[in-house]
């Protein structure tokens, strides 16, 4: 039905009719109540999603593409200022504008402004998601093109930064923590992340060297922000893959974002080996309401409800592998079928409070409750064959040679109920060049585990278990979190800005007391273009659940913290080049750990050996340069190199490769225009990630004696907007009721790479082991159409 309904709509836009549009060139100068020019005002005509910046004189020149318009001057720590503009005829005309401030946004926008600048985290560009061609169709994909990040898996919103495992990474929504789901084990199960990129107002990045003000893991930290729009606004979007609605309504003392999404990527998971009937249905709401009770005070409440379900009824498999001088082929048939589902629900209550001027006070209160499942049931039937790869008639496949057969049964019924309630207090406030930070957040974790999994390989008619013995246990743990941060950004001189800051954290679980100094030191020589940093800090783990229990279920108790010594020297250079500004950005990084959990790897789920504790270290440098290659469309190129190691203790093997230890990642996401029609746009997502370790799962400990090859994958995607400002005619009904009307056309892996995830191993009548590869998906062509409604005024 989706399908039918986007073919017509795509029919209907070749019929609407065309009318020309004029244009008028607005021009004039943005001032404060002092007369003094205001340079970064943003100056957006509603409706036409046409925007400009002020200069350092606060001169500014945007063109309308209509005689009726309205103009709107926004910034930050000032009352914005909407303009209606009515003209008989195309031309030009000049329009001042004055702004006035805003007394207790300028407080908090002063404290922000000094806090970004001591950041070491990337600006994402939140407004190049839509356009971006990704399977899995989450906000995480964009992540996956940053310095640091390492890519080996389309399908999975998870993702390692610089060594790291996904279980190191901090997410936060308006300043709310936020936790992932723990029985997804494969790509193909997970639905829909949190993060609603429709109801985004911006979002930071930090691969590393964060400040003392964020949570207590030793990776990354992504901060977004759902915040106040600017104008009022309905976004609809609907493809092959599921669909969305998202309504942002603004009034004059308080906003409404409600967003609605549905996930179904049947189509995509059809392209693996695996054939069968499946069934992916996911869906997610979010509603985020803020009202101002006073000048002084107001209220902002997140709600969440993110659910999903997964069923596969498999039918058969055939995957080759192998050399051109040796193939073997793998065919499977089945019987069974998987069903896995989850649900989170909760929400949030932020009290904001600003008593004084520069005095930022936060109360956050929120509860979630997660539920997840397993259901496995599947038996399988398999024969390996070595194909004769000499010459054979065209047609047919040659001879084979018989190498086994066997089968394998997989059984699981797990179920996992988890509840995370917190509360925070945390204040920022200014005193001439500082800007003094501090928190105090207390958290109760509790887990309710039932195990009951196994499976059995007859492999070439010899029984062996993998994985250890059955497993039926039933876990309940209940873990109380307590921490504590101070924090002062204060300038040194006009170009030195230096960050001091300590987190202090103590669990009921280890019963430990961590202290965690950071350090953060910025220096900006003359001309405004460049800046040095400099960081080096501690980071400190506690355990929780995941990481506590090991392969049979069972729970150590005793397991400590787990402790990162990190230090980085980065540089940020903004020049002139290719006809744009383009911003050059590099990394060097080393990071010493003393007390790791060493995991292996299965599909996306990590298996940590609880009772094991190793040392290691991870160095490397990143790379990036971007900027607006094209008028408006923001393009980035990104390269990493590092190289993770790992010693276990008590193991004679020395230091052994990371699962993470990944050599080099490159990315590259470029947009351009047709030269002869811009409105139509191309979309171009190539990522590149070397070869990753693995080991046989018949080992006793962590080995590293195996790889997974190198992750290759190129997403382009095609687009045309009706509405684009670059149009000299546009669909007349369309433009009465719509600020945009984009259709995109995309294809997913178009080289049709066959990258791998992970493998099932077998062994033949020889005795011989075989690594199967677990392919990922496949060449699919995806339609969808964004729509934007036309603002309120």
């Amino acid at each position: 039905m989706l399908k039918r309904l986007l073919l017509l709509s795509i029919l209907l836009l070749g019929f609407t009719g065309l009318k020309a549009q004029p244009l008028i060139k607005v021009t004039g100068t943005v001032t404060n109540e002092l007369r003094q020019p205001l340079p970064d005002v943003t100056v957006r005509i509603l409706g036409q999603d046409q925007s400009s910046l002020t200069d350092e004189k606060g001169n500014y020149t945007i063109y309308a593409a209509s005689t009726s318009f309205v103009l709107k001057y926004f910034l930050l720590g000032y009352k914005p200022v909407l303009i209606p503009i009515t003209h008989d005829k195309a031309g030009r005309l000049v329009q001042q504008v004055t702004l006035s401030e805003s007394r207790n946004e300028l407080e908090q926008v002063t404290i922000t402004n000094k806090q970004n600048q001591l950041s070491n985290s990337t600006t994402i560009n939140i407004a190049g998601i839509p356009a971006m061609p990704s399977p899995s169709g989450n906000f995480e994909a964009i992540l996956k093109t940053l310095p640091g990040v390492s890519a080996n898996n389309e399908l999975s919103a998870q993702y390692s930064v610089r060594g790291g495992n996904f279980d190191e990474n901090l997410v936060y929504i308006n300043d709310i923590e936020i936790n992932r789901p723990i029985l997804i084990r494969n790509g193909q199960q997970e639905g829909l992340s949190f993060i609603n990129a429709d109801l985004l107002s911006s979002a930071r990045f930090s691969a590393g060297g964060f400040e003392a003000r964020y949570g207590d893991k030793l990776s990354s930290v992504l901060d977004v922000k759902y915040g106040r729009p600017d104008s009022s606004q309905t976004v609809l979007t609907a493809g092959l893959n599921g669909a969305s609605l998202s309504t942002k309504l603004l009034r004059q003392r308080s906003f409404l974002l409600a967003g609605l999404r549905y996930k179904n990527n049947t189509g995509i998971l059809g392209t693996q080996d695996n054939k069968g009937s499946y069934r992916p249905n996911f869906t997610d709401a979010q509603l985020i309401f803020q009202q101002e009770l006073s000048p002084k005070f107001s209220l902002n409440f997140l709600g969440n409800l993110n659910s999903g379900t997964f069923k596969l009824i498999p039918e058969s498999r055939q995957t080759e592998f192998g050399t051109l001088s040796r193939t073997v082929r793998l065919n499977v048939g089945y019987n069974g079928e998987e069903v896995d589902d989850y649900r989170t629900l909760g929400g949030a209550v932020t009290a904001l409070y600003t008593p004084k001027p520069n005095l930022v006070i936060k109360w956050i209160n929120s509860y979630f409750n997660s539920l997840e499942r397993e259901n496995i049931n599947i038996q399988g039937a398999y024969f390996l064959r070595e194909l004769n790869t000499g010459l054979v008639k065209p047609g047919t496949e040659g001879s084979a040679t018989d190498k086994g057969s066997g089968g394998y049964f997989t059984f699981a019924d797990n179920k996992l109920r988890s509840q995370s309630l917190s509360s925070e207090l945390k204040g920022d406030q200014t005193f001439n060049n500082h800007t003094f930070s501090w928190g105090l957040r207390f958290e109760y974790k509790s887990y309710r585990d039932e195990l009951n999994e196994y499976s059995l390989i007859d492999s070439a008619g010899v029984n062996r278990f993998y994985g250890g013995p059955a497993i039926d246990v039933k876990n309940k743990l209940e873990i109380q979190y307590y921490s504590a941060y101070v924090q002062d950004s204060y300038s040194l001189s006009p170009h030195t800005d230096l960050q001091l800051g300590l987190r202090a954290n103590y669990n009921s679980l280890s019963t430990q007391l961590l202290l965690s100094p950071r350090l953060l030191l910025a220096y900006r020589p003359k001309g405004n273009n460049k800046i040095f940093r400099w960081s080096a800090g501690i980071y400190q783990q506690a355990p929780d659940y995941r990481s506590i229990r090991d392969f049979q279920g069972q729970l150590n108790l005793n397991q400590k913290a787990q402790r990162s010594y990190n230090t980085s020297a980065g540089m940020d250079y903004a020049f002139d080049g290719l006809g744009t500004r383009l911003k050059f950005s590099t990394e060097a990084y080393f990071k010493y750990q003393d007390r790791l959990i060493p995991y292996m790897m299965d599909n996306v789920r990590i298996k940590y050996l609880a009772e094991e504790m190793a040392k290691g270290y991870t160095y490397g440098a990143d790379f990036s340069i971007g900027g607006e290659f094209v008028k408006d469309l923001v393009s980035h190129f990104r390269l990493s190199l590092m190289q993770a190691r790992q010693q276990i203790e008590n193991d004679s093997r020395g230091f052994l490769k990371r699962p993470t230890d990944q050599l080099v990642n490159f990315s590259a996401y470029f947009q351009d225009r047709l030269l002869n029609s811009p409105t139509y746009k191309v979309h171009l997502n190539l990522l590149y990630g070397s070869k990753l370790p693995i080991g046989a799962p018949s080992s006793d400990r962590y080995t590293d004696n195996f790889h997974i090859p190198a992750y290759k994958r190129i997403d382009i995607g095609f687009s045309k907007d009706f509405l684009d400002d670059a149009a000299l005619r546009k669909a007349g009904f369309l433009d009465k009721y719509f600020s945009s009307c984009a259709v995109y056309a995309e294809v997913f892996n178009l080289l049709n790479i066959d990258n791998t995830v992970s493998y099932l191993w077998l062994k033949d009548l020889n005795n011989v082991q075989y690594a199967i590869p677990n392919y990922l998906t496949g060449r699919r062509i995806n339609l969808k159409m964004i729509i934007k409604f036309k603002n309120s005024k």
